[in-house]
């Protein structure tokens, strides 16, 4: 979508939606209910595929299932159940209509009710009600992280890494399930271990192996909330690359007509550890035939095209092992880190770059501007890249003022979001930073959008100038008055 486009949906979004307050943003993303809460038993589901990809190293799974109202009333709220473990990983849930791409305004809304309780829910408001006997397919989306665990937990520094995956063979609902399946998407067909239980129907045994895809099912009708426990273990020779923290600052510069970027990372690697120390020989040895390692040895960051001045620090200083290169097609950072991150080890660094404002900024009707960032970036990996708690920080001009903001990252991500003022160089009040929190994201969601509309006017912006020119007077004149003094003694 062209950016004039986005900016004028959410100019409409902000008049219509956010009225005239001081900040706007997503609402809350979670509903109390009483102590007592359970679900009612108003759906059932006709049919369901789960499939589970563990392709990278985080778990993304995939709901698709055709719901049926069985109550006499229209019905607009479908629960959807997770554990209490899974509440505090989960990620990135996302609602459509499977059938109808156009359908929008599905509502997901994390349920409190009982904090004791091991099963929590996730509501999922419709966007029409739902007639007696009407049906509708949905696609529900989200990611795990810290999904998996090592299986050896410590391995020498060429073997194989294995990871283990626990999950239930039946999805886990809410309501009954008339037919159901799960299909597992695995990396490579090197699975030495899974579990194997009773089939149904032709089929004695699940599951069905067919090369790096696992099935479980189909099963005939499910009660609801019943669970087949069961675990799969695979080959994942690659780092399994988790980010705990991301600091990510927007610095906007209208005088100066750029947008300054800079991202600090601290860096896991949560694969298998080590079981002896670390070789250096052994390993510079290996690179000259290159072989698959559970090791990060090297990221990359495509950023826009236009980008300029990028730089790469950590604790210690700069790092020169990097490579930036920009044209007009693409602009991509390569960086190596000071050492390979195996199993186990942490790596905390700083990147950042220069853009053009143009790309980002455009002025809309009277003082209003439009800012039009990616919400997160970071590197572009084959094996994909969790992020844990990620903080955004916007840095407007001084004196910006009735700050509002849309992202497209899904809302029950966005955990908090502040408006406030920070001093910096030359400051006299200090500079209006929106800063947003979210929780559990993925690489996947790299590029989604964050817009900001802020007012600016022609008074703001020369407020620092004329500050500055007035200072520079009053020195000039200052020392001009005291060069007047006539200190010198008198001889009467």
């Amino acid at each position: 979508m062209k950016f004039t486009a986005v900016a004028a949906a959410c100019l409409s979004l902000f008049s219509q939606v956010l009225g005239d307050t001081d900040i706007a943003g997503p609402s809350s993303s979670k509903v109390v209910l009483p102590a007592t809460f359970k679900p009612p038993q108003v759906f059932k589901n006709a049919n369901l595929v789960h499939v589970i990809t563990l392709e990278k190293n985080y778990a993304k799974e995939n709901i698709n299932v055709l719901i049926e109202n069985v109550s006499p009333e229209p019905q607009d709220e479908y629960f959807l159940p997770f554990t209490s473990d899974q509440m505090e990983r989960i990620g990135g849930i996302e609602v459509k209509d499977r059938k109808d791409a156009t359908v929008s305004g599905f509502v997901v809304e994390a349920v409190e009710f009982d904090q004791t309780s091991d099963t929590q829910y996730y509501r999922i408001r419709l966007p029409a009600p739902l007639p007696a006997k009407g049906q509708q397919t949905l696609g529900i989306s989200f990611f795990y992280l810290n999904a998996f665990a090592p299986l050896p937990a410590a391995i020498q520094q060429s073997e194989k890494q294995y990871l283990v995956y626990q999950f239930s063979a039946y999805c886990l609902s809410a309501y009954p399930t008339l037919k159901q399946k799960t299909e597992v998407k695995l990396p490579s067909s090197d699975i030495p271990d899974y579990t194997k239980i009773a089939g149904s129907g032709e089929t004695k045994e699940f599951p069905q192996k067919q090369g790096s895809k696992l099935t479980y099912g189909p099963f005939p009708e499910v009660p609801a909330g019943a669970v087949s426990p069961v675990k799969v273990r695979y080959e994942f020779t690659k780092p399994v690359t988790h980010v705990s923290h991301l600091e990510r600052d927007v610095e906007v510069s209208h005088w100066g007509g750029n947008v300054a970027f800079e991202e600090r990372y601290t860096l896991f690697n949560y694969g298998a550890n080590l079981s002896a120390q670390f070789n250096r020989v052994k390993w510079a040895q290996s690179q000259y035939f290159n072989p698959q390692s559970y090791a990060l040895k090297e990221m990359k960051f495509p950023l826009r095209v236009g980008s300029k001045d990028a730089y790469f620090t950590d604790v210690i200083g700069n790092v020169s092992t990097s490579r930036f290169r920009s044209n007009r097609r693409e602009a991509v950072l390569e960086l190596k880190p000071r050492y390979p991150v195996f199993g186990g080890w942490k790596y905390p660094f700083t990147i950042g770059w220069n853009a053009d404002a143009k790309t980002f900024l455009k002025k809309k009707t009277g003082d209003t501007y439009m800012l039009n960032v990616p919400f997160i970036e970071g590197p572009k990996q084959q094996e994909g890249v969790a992020f844990e708690q990620v903080q955004v920080r916007v840095l407007l001009p001084e004196g910006a003022e009735n700050v509002r903001f849309y992202t497209t990252i899904p809302e029950s991500s966005i955990t908090d979001y502040t408006v406030d003022l920070q001093q910096t160089y030359l400051d006299t009040i200090g500079r209006t930073v929106l800063t947003i929190k979210a929780r559990n994201l993925v690489d996947d969601l790299r590029d989604r959008e964050l817009i900001v509309s802020y007012d600016y006017s022609l008074a703001a912006s020369l407020r620092k100038p004329l500050i500055v020119f007035s200072s520079m007077v009053t020195v000039f004149v200052g020392m001009w008055a005291i060069s007047k003094v006539d200190v010198r003694f008198s001889t009467k």
